[in-house]
């Protein structure tokens, strides 16, 4: 596990990343500046340590999700964890793997409904000119 000391960033810095971010970046990118920005900005430490095992409450606390949901996705096997004992423990790194995942299918969902017009309306003129 690393810790890596925010407090020295210099504020026009952070502006100029959130701009990046914001402007620049890719979504994926921009997905994560973003969500960091804010711990940043406070000067908050951050902890980077992907092996770290969570409790089902914790995961599904990170997630904004109830834990009923949480074990749902679980048992479907679409969060990988473990068992210590009779507990169920997931790893940091498959949450945030998931997270990524679900980010990444909610944009192309969003892709798929801003195209979905433009298709329809080729569809249409595509018909027109058999007509």
């Amino acid at each position: 596990m690393r810790t890596i000391d925010t407090s020295s960033i210099p504020t026009a810095q952070l502006h100029q990343l959130t701009r990046f971010a914001q402007d620049e970046a890719g979504p994926e990118l921009r997905d994560v500046l973003l969500s960091l920005s804010p711990f940043i900005n406070a000067g908050a430490s951050l902890l980077v340590d992907d092996g770290t095992d969570m409790s089902p409450a914790q995961v599904a606390q990170h997630l904004g999700m109830s834990r009923t949901h949480l074990y749902k996705l679980l048992d479907r096997g679409e969060i990988v964890s473990h068992r210590v004992g009779r507990d169920r423990r997931i790893r940091l790194g498959d949450v945030l793997a998931f997270e990524q995942q679900r980010q990444q299918d909610r944009r192309e969902l969003a892709e798929r409904f801003a195209r979905q017009r433009q298709t329809r309306q080729d569809a249409v003129d595509e018909v027109a000119d058999l007509l």
